[in-house]
């Protein structure tokens, strides 16, 4: 990690005024998130408690239960669940078969409130008993090859829409070097409000996530592991209007990382911003029981937004994904905080100006696992200039102790990059990263230099910024544009029809696993729990 004393000179008052105002900032959203549930937070309940399945027109069980209890969501959707558990003396496996065929569990009157909390505390303490044997494994095997562990990790991407072909890809990578694997989800999969079941095989740009091909891609990754000497990470996207259940199965099938960032549904999806901020706290609070890294998005900012002109968005964003996280129990080491490398290069010290960015986050951040994004926005299918781009983007993130490193491919803007891609990526990355170990405890730089003024002004920047949206709230300053120069009204989007005010009875057997085991406050007094 980097040293205490900041090499740019950075003020350690003023980033802890950016925190300050960060929390200030989260404080009346997370007042919402409190008072709220969504319904993807209840399927995901559900399906922690055991629903899972489909009937027989492919509709998801855990959504035929939600169907079911409509208006009542407002209460919990667990209650029924388990009230049919214990009234019809059923395993969940029995259960869900009857649902799939249509029986409706709104209907069974309840039975005595202490024998269904009883039957809760049963599938609670086997949700945990399955949580915990994924923590220890993953642990066990990162202790046991903690000899081969590089920094930064590398990351690279499958996506051919067969979960069968991305098993092969993925272990082709996996033996090439890479640390990380991440299964890309089908084009729009983000704006399906239910999760496809089994495994899959047409995908569209990417695969779609379900927990079977979860489950098939962890299997397959596990085989290379003992030869390699390397745990291999798997990451998928916990995002869109599934998030907490995409969560869920990652939980459960032992994913490594998962994208989840706080804004990215809303300003690049459309999606409610209520929706959004209620949704990633459930499943951000799932994400850290089951001791998974997020990777944040700060990156796609950078796609509609100047990255000389607009980096100081990425920095405000960044403290606020940190609070947001920080609300739902999640510890610094699991927090993944993004940016990216994507100044255009025709800029005169372009180079110096990602260094001191990419320096900037990592003092500001030490202990976060920060996740370093290519360059994608300026390539031009020119495979030796990026290829050069990409060797740059290289020695900015090792010079810089980045934690995440996706790797850049030489063909992106081409077309979807073949295994040869891929190989030359990381036999790049493992170069770079290996002739410059040393170079961060090395190098100093001049106080009032091209790097240390850019940070410090980008620092400042970020502070008028916050300012600015503590003043005028973050659902205004979303609907403003003030993030990635992108609009979205508080009441629309989509997924709004899909958020709900917890009832007085509102009842939650997981949400309360949850915050007991990581620690996280109760709702203030006076609102529903």
């Amino acid at each position: 990690m980097t040293p205490a004393k900041s090499k740019l000179g950075l003020s350690k008052p003023k980033t802890a005024k950016a925190r300050a105002l960060a929390a200030e900032i989260v404080a009346p959203v997370q007042e919402f998130i409190d008072k709220h549930t969504t319904i993807t937070i209840e399927r995901a309940t559900l399906r922690l408690l055991g629903a899972d399945g489909a009937n027989s027109d492919g509709i998801p069980v855990p959504n035929l239960i939600a169907q079911q209890c409509g208006g009542r969501l407002s209460g919990g959707a667990a209650v029924y669940y388990i009230n049919a558990l214990t009234k019809l003396s059923k395993t969940p496996a029995e259960l869900n078969a009857e649902i799939a065929k249509g029986l409706d569990i709104s209907k069974i009157e309840l039975t005595d409130l202490k024998h269904i909390q009883k039957k809760a505390g049963e599938l609670v303490k086997g949700l945990d008993a399955r949580i915990t044997a994924n923590v220890s494994h993953r642990n066990a095997k990162l202790s046991q090859y903690k000899a081969n562990v590089r920094s930064p990790l590398i990351y690279v991407i499958v996506a051919t829409g067969n979960i069968y072909e991305d098993v092969k890809q993925a272990q082709s990578a996996a033996l090439g070097g890479a640390d990380i694997i991440a299964v890309i989800r089908t084009t729009a999969q983000s704006l399906l409000d239910y999760v496809p079941y089994g495994a899959t095989t047409e995908g569209f740009g990417g695969t779609y996530a379900t927990q079977e091909n979860f489950r098939i891609m962890r299997a397959a990754l596990d085989e290379v592991v003992d030869k390699e000497k390397r745990y291999i990470r798997l990451v998928n996207y916990c995002s869109g209007l599934c998030m907490p259940e995409i969560a869920a199965m990652g939980a459960m099938e032992r994913l490594d990382m998962m994208l989840n960032d706080s804004m990215y549904g809303i300003l690049f999806r459309d999606i409610n911003m209520y929706r959004t901020f209620t949704d990633q706290y459930f499943s951000r609070m799932i994400n850290t029981a089951a001791d998974i890294i997020i990777n944040t998005g700060e990156d796609n900012y950078l796609t509609t937004s100047d990255a000389v002109e607009k980096a100081h968005t990425v920095l405000a964003s960044q403290f606020l994904n940190e609070k947001f996280a920080a609300n739902a129990g999640m510890p610094n080491r699991l927090m993944g905080l993004g940016h990216a490398f994507e100044i255009n290069p025709e800029v005169k010290n372009g180079f110096l100006y990602e260094y001191a960015q990419a320096l900037m986050a990592r003092e500001i951040f030490p202990e976060h696992p920060l996740k370093y994004m290519p360059p994608t926005k300026f390539m031009t299918g020119d495979i030796f200039k990026g290829y050069a781009m990409n060797t740059l983007f290289n020695f900015v993130s090792k010079a810089t102790d980045q934690g995440i490193h996706l790797l850049g491919m030489l063909t992106e803007a081409i077309h979807t990059p073949y295994l040869q891609d891929r190989h030359l990526a990381i036999e790049n990355a493992l170069y770079v990263h290996n002739t410059m170990e040393g170079f961060i405890d090395e190098i100093e730089f001049k106080k009032d230099g091209i790097m240390a003024r850019r940070a410090r002004q980008v620092l400042d920047e970020t502070m008028e910024m916050l300012s600015q949206v503590k003043k005028h709230g973050l659902f205004t300053a979303i609907e403003t544009g003030m993030f990635a120069e992108i609009k979205r009204p508080r009441d629309g989007g989509k997924g709004f029809d899909g958020v709900y005010e917890k009832s007085p009875d509102y009842w939650n057997p997981v949400e309360d696993y949850l915050k007991n085991k990581l620690g996280v406050k109760a709702a203030p007094a006076g609102t529903a729990r």
